[in-house]
């Protein structure tokens, strides 16, 4: 049977990959970053769990030992999600967003290239709708999501002559936590801003907060991402870019279809930023 590593598998988008890919017969390797977690993750038939945060040189250089001979793919889930305005985010947040979000991403896929190589793998790394298309507000996240995207299309030309396939998966909005916490991160993310930046800014939050909502309204199982992620390391030949949903594939066709000034303007009326 075929087995695949999946970062940031305890929750969310993670444990419904891990979940579906070890109902259709894959023996699942599960990153995760707590004992808990492990616990819980190594529960599930077909299903062990490594200790796994992508920032941690040491774990990620402990990878190959941790993984059995034979690895046929490794999707790159782990990532977080840092909001808010630029001009508030400190450095330290910025270069956490991009530590997690790219780095880390970049580091287990090299810590697990030469198995890669040996069984003609598969690389697969989840993406997002704003790795196309930037929103006020994530200009950190959406940076994240453009490198990773740049870096995904590297690889994939890099790794041709050892038929390694790379995809990208591109969810929209998708039912997990950060959508059903969103209010409580919108007062977490204005709470952590300075009194000037508050003040500066009030509309734009006041925007975000309305916009959740129709987000939350938008959002689609994630059970809808791990069958994306199945198709892109069963398809007989791996397409670059796997969109998940008709919602995503309208959202990223603002990028290529509209002007500039009017793609800025949809995005202010429908994220209610002034």
């Amino acid at each position: 049977m075929p087995t695949v590593l999946v970062t940031g598998a305890a929750r969310g988008i993670g444990k419904s990959i891990v979940s579906y890919l070890a109902a259709a017969g894959w023996d699942v390797i599960g990153g995760v970053r707590t004992a808990a977690d492990a616990k819980a993750l190594s529960a599930l038939p077909r299903v062990s769990a490594v200790m796994l945060d992508v920032t941690d040189g040491a774990q990620v250089a402990a990878l190959p030992e941790a993984l059995p001979a034979r690895l046929d793919a490794v999707v790159n889930n782990a990532g977080i999600a840092v909001t808010g305005p630029l001009e508030a985010l400190s450095t330290a947040d910025i270069r956490r967003q991009l530590e997690v979000n790219v780095v880390g991403q970049l580091a287990v896929t090299r810590a697990v290239l030469p198995l890669l190589r040996e069984s003609k793998g598969r690389i697969v790394f989840i993406s997002s709708v704003n790795g196309k298309l930037s929103a006020p507000m994530m200009g950190a996240y959406s940076a994240s999501k453009f490198a990773l995207e740049a870096a995904a299309d590297a690889l994939r030309i890099e790794l041709r002559p050892w038929h390694i396939a790379v995809s990208v998966v591109e969810p929209a909005q998708t039912d997990t936590d950060l959508w059903r916490t969103a209010d409580q991160a919108v007062v977490d993310m204005e709470a952590a801003m300075t009194p000037s930046h508050r003040t500066l800014y009030a509309k734009h939050v006041a925007g975000m907060r309305k916009s959740i909502p129709m987000s939350q309204r938008l959002a689609v199982d994630p059970e809808k991402v791990a069958v994306v992620v199945h198709r892109a390391l069963t398809a007989r030949r791996a397409k670059p870019r796997y969109p998940v949903g008709v919602a995503t594939v309208v959202q990223m066709n603002l990028v290529t279809t509209l002007p500039t000034r009017a793609r800025d303007m949809v995005l202010r009326r429908a994220l209610g930023q002034p």
